[in-house]
């Protein structure tokens, strides 16, 4: 256990140099930003397929929205007890130590920060070359641009780099918002499509494996919100703004999923839900006729945008604190003293992520580490029994609602989470853990060189 005089300490060093200077906006854009990408797209025609019942697709998102509402309550308080940045990596070493979170920061700096950060660039790149009709090497070269230029925003200001997220957020919101509104006023799809309501349809999947599809997609549709915590050194009065950006980030964006598949299952017929990709051409030519790709594409490019710019921030605070425990290169802690932003970080996120999307085999490498990323984030969030059982005072933050019921409620839910992705993804999933464990060495090489063990 870290003792008081130490961690009044690693909360100043951590802290030093960051502004807060984030409010309630842009938090909340920080959390819905992560969640936000291509997969409201193409997540609703497998839920749909699957399920063959509009009562069903609504529960499922109720529920798994619901119990990722518990989990980012549960993330409130951890954000509230501990204010700094670094999230999920900071909650597992205050909770678990230092190895523990080690071994998620190890991850993350190595595969899944970067290669969600490449993932996001190439799928921006890649619908904006069905609007312009570009090479793959134009595709490639638009990922760079998109990766460096948000980079560079987050080096000269957190404050551009935060106004811009929160705008591409709302954006995000108006244009979802305004799909909707279209296909109803214009009455461009048939209410019949919702009848039956609640009876599976003929061709759907038995329940059981029909609702373990649909919660899987349902839950990486979520994905991501935990990452905004990675923030929270920069948030003015995290205790009370970040549970509040937590909370309206979840309800807004479960909001907008169940408003989005009503209105995809409103244009198309069951009988004629495919693949994704051809279900959601098929929604933009029924709204907007023979240019109904190109729009569509056009807002893909927008929500993306949006996911992109919230991983570049939040993941550059990792590897900021993690250098500021002494667990990695010790210049990249160096805040930069005209800006006052992690600079050294975020160009780090940049060179990685663009050497994944010059390889460009990244999203297999990033699939292996899913089981492990859901773990590390049970395993956070477990850790509100450990706290509470050292009877550590809550100072200022806002304790967990409904706890116990609100913290278990979300391992529920990881758990399910982990049994259907060893059962669709053992390989994947063990393959997975092992690289982590790579980590054991490398934390031993760190803290020799921290303690000047190292020639």
């Amino acid at each position: 256990m870290i003792n008081t005089s130490e961690k009044k300490s690693g909360e100043q060093a951590l802290t030093q140099g960051l502004k807060r200077e984030l409010g309630l906006g842009s938090a909340t854009a920080a959390v819905a930003g992560e969640m936000i990408a291509v997969g409201i797209f193409l997540t609703p025609s497998g839920m749909a397929k699957a399920l063959g019942s509009p009562l069903w697709l609504l529960i499922v998102w109720l529920t798994v929205g619901t119990m990722t509402l518990s989990g980012a309550l549960c993330y409130g308080e951890l954000a509230g007890r501990f204010p700094r940045a670094g999230g999920t990596y900071i909650y597992l070493r205050e909770c678990f130590g230092e190895r523990t979170a080690f071994l998620f920061g190890w991850m993350c700096l190595l595969v899944m920060e970067p290669g969600l950060t490449a993932a996001f660039a190439t799928g921006l790149a890649s619908y904006a070359a069905f609007i312009f009709h570009w090479s793959p090497v134009q595709i490639k070269l638009c990922g760079f641009a998109a990766i460096w230029a948000l980079c560079g925003l987050n080096m000269v200001s957190t404050r551009m780099s935060a106004g811009f997220l929160r705008w591409v957020t709302w954006l995000k919101f108006a244009v979802l918002a305004t799909l909707v509104i279209w296909a109803v006023a214009f009455r461009l799809g048939n209410w019949s499509n919702f009848v039956p309501f609640v009876p599976q349809r003929t061709g759907s999947l038995p329940l059981a494996p029909a609702l373990s599809i649909a919660i899987v997609s349902a839950f990486f549709s979520f994905g991501g919100w935990w990452d905004a915590a990675k923030v929270a050194g920069e948030i003015r009065d995290p205790a009370k703004t970040f549970p509040r950006a937590l909370t309206l980030g979840v309800v807004s964006v479960t909001a907008i999923y169940i408003l989005v598949s009503g209105v995809f299952w409103y244009l198309i017929p069951y009988e004629q839900v495919t693949s994704s990709e051809a279900f959601v051409a098929k929604a933009g030519a029924i709204m907007l006729g023979p240019a109904g790709g190109i729009a569509f594409s056009a807002v893909v490019v927008t929500c993306v945008t949006g996911s992109l710019a919230a991983v570049i921030m939040s993941s550059a605070r990792l590897y900021y604190a993690m250098a500021k425990d002494g667990l990695f290169f010790s210049a990249v802690a160096k805040i930069n003293p005209r800006f006052h932003t992690p600079a050294r970080a975020v160009a780090i996120q940049g060179i990685l992520a663009s050497a994944l999307v010059a390889v460009g085999s990244f999203e297999q490498i990033v699939s292996y580490f899913i089981f492990v990323t859901v773990a590390f984030v049970g395993v956070a969030v477990a850790g509100l029994f450990v706290l509470r059982g050292r009877r550590q005072p809550l100072e200022g933050a806002v304790a967990t609602p409904g706890y116990p019921v609100t913290p278990l409620a979300f391992l529920a839910l990881i758990a399910t989470m982990l049994v259907l992705l060893v059962m669709h993804s053992a390989r994947e999933a063990v393959l997975g853990s092992a690289m982590v464990l790579t980590g054991f060495p490398a934390y031993w090489w760190m803290r020799r060189k921290e303690r000047g063990y190292t020639r």
